[in-house]
């Protein structure tokens, strides 16, 4: 099979975004029929059919969306990139205005900003710690933070830190008092400090898998908290026992301070990715502390 160039990839994401050769064709400067030519050849020469035609729209096939899924979000970085890397010829200045979690606030943003704001006196970062799944461009923001697994489609997406995992733990004191659970069931007879995140509506699942196993645990009990910390400190005074990913409960594991349990139903999941949108110009200011970000292990 002939090798496709980027030219037929490229021309096919911009038809499949915009699902129509007329504004795709306007886009990039070439005419519809000319357009509809190479797509067809690079369906001939995939043997796939790649876009769905009526007389009114234009559709990816599941083939196409797996394709525009695939290439789609490295044609924008690459643009996106570039772009930046223009006006780099200037000092980065500016606002930088960030939406994240708050684990990912403090795990991944706290320690880059430690290194690149000395070197960039000209940047200000603004970070706004929210819980739920911000339209950061309705509300103003360069960018936001999310799990790999919460990242809508139509973002520009880098990774930023490695795999993550979560972890059970409680004090020595606790488990003494009310036994080591050995199933997730059990935790269903355990006093669990639960947190309530606008993104879930209810009480957040936890969520633990084992051996292609998914077992959801609504972990209830007398405290409810929407901050990270405060799960965690209530976990140290023995209070019941928390959900939190395994860095913040790690060191208070080897001191002695925190047990874990039920680690072997706690698998590794994608970590945290900075996203932006695809369609906006990324600013020097952004694209500079985008590399600092960038995970390179």
């Amino acid at each position: 099979m002939a090798q496709p160039n980027f030219n037929d990839l490229a021309a096919f994401a911009m038809v499949a975004r915009e699902r129509s050769f007329t504004k795709a064709g306007a886009k990039l400067g070439v005419s519809q029929s000319a357009l509809s030519q190479t797509i067809k050849a690079l369906e001939e020469r995939l043997k796939l059919r790649l876009l769905t035609r009526t007389t009114r729209s234009v559709a990816p096939t599941e083939a196409g969306k797996r394709l525009l899924e695939t290439v789609g979000p490295r044609f924008e970085e690459i643009e996106a990139e570039i772009a930046a890397l223009g006006e780099l010829r200037g000092k980065p200045a500016g606002t930088v205005r960030i939406t994240a979690g708050e684990h990912a606030a403090v795990a991944m943003l706290q320690p880059a900003l430690r290194k690149f704001l000395p070197d960039h006196p000209d940047i200000t970062v603004e970070i706004i710690v929210d819980y739920g799944l911000v339209d950061i461009v309705a509300a103003g923001y360069d960018a936001g933070v999310r799990l790999g697994e919460q990242l809508a489609k139509d973002m520009i997406a880098v990774r930023i830190g490695p795999e993550m995992r979560m972890a059970v733990i409680g004090s020595p004191d606790y488990f003494d008092r009310y036994g080591v659970p050995e199933t997730p069931q059990d935790l269903t007879s355990h006093n669990c400090i639960a947190s309530r995140l606008p993104t879930y509506g209810g009480l957040f699942a936890w969520g633990l898998e084992k051996d292609g196993r998914e077992v959801k645990v609504r972990g209830e009990g007398q405290l409810v908290f929407n901050s990270l910390a405060m799960r965690l400190n209530s976990a140290l005074d023995g209070l019941g026992l928390a959900y939190l990913p395994e860095d913040q409960a790690i060191p208070h594991i080897r001191d002695g301070r925190l047990m874990r349990v039920l680690e072997d139903w706690c698998p590794p999941f994608p970590g945290y990715h900075l996203y932006y949108p695809s369609r906006r110009h990324v600013s020097p200011a952004l694209a500079v502390l985008i590399d600092v970000l960038r995970y390179r292990g």
